[in-house]
């Protein structure tokens, strides 16, 4: 039986060695080493400067983009979103009725855009409800939040809930769930829990689906982070238990081991991640592409990863701003902008900042 331990216990193992893995490179920070030093002359495009945009967040989990060009950012317990400008000038957008009730234990976490938004003014979200996790839809008026939907419903709730949501190149929905504390749910391709979830914005399954359900991948334990390379790679983070967390590369109907493997384990039928950490120096949550790299953000690691990525593997990652800013919760590009807006986490009621990095 498996038995859950606390997430961050130390445990001694021999970390998988630094290997390639399907032509793309396991680094040495798999091992858990020091991560390599950033470079006295930045790579270009890589960051050059950070700076706080806007103070005063209570665990902010997300950043969309508005055509206006500014952003709305959700907060996760407090169930608010707000409009914030290129400038860091917020101001809230009232939901009717309300998502759920703030100090409830229900959270707010993911928040995506429509890609038709011209059209139709939708905001899906993903959410704690009474039943479990759900995934519903909005509609923006430019000022609140009106006509709650739910869409899938049955995602059960627990510590590991994943929460991201993206909607991919292809025009569909994409939703990463967590296990929700019962680790053989990810193996069940039957169960919600574990997986990345495709679905078309009426919340059913998207064509193609490798199982003709939501489910396009499994054997997931806590994904955080979805983003698309500038070649249509799907990349996911994942939170590990105690060992290792995850940089996946995500393909239909693959298996990605959890719990049978936590990192790199070589086992038949299981994909292996592309690059793995020690939990010191990752825990990844938000996770974004920008200008040939894959950014990170990590919260017990405290720090935002910079990977290079192209046709034929990843570069060595880089770590910036370790220990600087505390806990990093979402990273996304700016559009239009060589910078990246960065989310921190659980500083402190009202402590949390919307930061500012220069790239290039």
């Amino acid at each position: 039986m498996y038995i859950h331990r606390p997430r961050r216990r130390a445990v001694s193992r021999v970390a998988a060695a630094a290997a390639a893995v399907a032509g793309l490179l396991v680094t040495t920070a798999a091992t858990g080493n020091a991560a390599p030093p950033v470079p006295s002359v930045p790579e270009a495009g890589a960051p050059s400067g950070i700076k706080t945009l806007s103070s005063g967040w209570t665990n902010p989990w997300g950043v969309n983009w508005l055509p206006d060009g500014s952003a709305l950012v959700n907060e996760r317990d407090t169930l608010k979103v707000f409009k914030v400008t290129r400038a860091g000038v917020r101001s809230e957008v009232p939901a009717e009725p309300r998502i759920a009730a703030p100090d409830s234990g229900k959270t707010l976490l993911g928040l995506v855009l429509s890609p038709h938004w011209s059209q139709d003014h939708q905001i899906f979200v993903y959410h704690r409800a009474d039943e479990g996790n759900r995934i519903a839809r909005m509609t923006f008026d430019g000022s609140r939040l009106t006509g709650y939907t739910p869409l899938v419903t049955g995602i059960k709730r627990g510590l590991h809930d994943g929460g991201r949501i993206k909607f991919g190149p292809d025009g569909y929905l994409y939703a990463t769930t967590g296990d929700a504390d019962d680790p053989r749910s990810a193996q069940d391709r039957n169960s919600l829990n574990g997986k990345i979830l495709r679905m078309t914005p009426n919340g059913k399954p998207a064509p193609g689906n490798p199982f003709g359900t939501l489910v396009y991948s499994y054997g997931h334990r806590n994904p955080e982070g979805l983003t698309w390379d500038n070649q249509g790679r799907l990349w996911e983070t994942e939170i590990g238990e105690n060992t290792h967390d995850e940089l996946n590369l995500v393909e239909p109907g693959m298996n990605y081991g959890w719990p049978t493997c936590e990192g790199v384990c070589s086992k038949a039928g299981m994909t292996d991640p592309k690059h793995q950490w020690h939990p010191s120096k990752g825990v990844p949550s938000g996770l974004a592409y920008a200008d040939g790299a894959l950014y990170v953000a990590a919260l017990k690691g405290r720090r935002l990863w910079r990977i290079p990525v192209d046709a034929t593997g990843l570069g060595t990652p880089v770590a910036y701003y370790t220990n600087g800013f505390g806990r990093l919760r979402d990273v996304v590009k700016v559009p239009g902008e060589k910078a990246l807006w960065v989310l921190t986490d659980k500083a402190g009621k009202g402590a949390d900042r919307l930061l500012r990095v220069q790239l290039g």
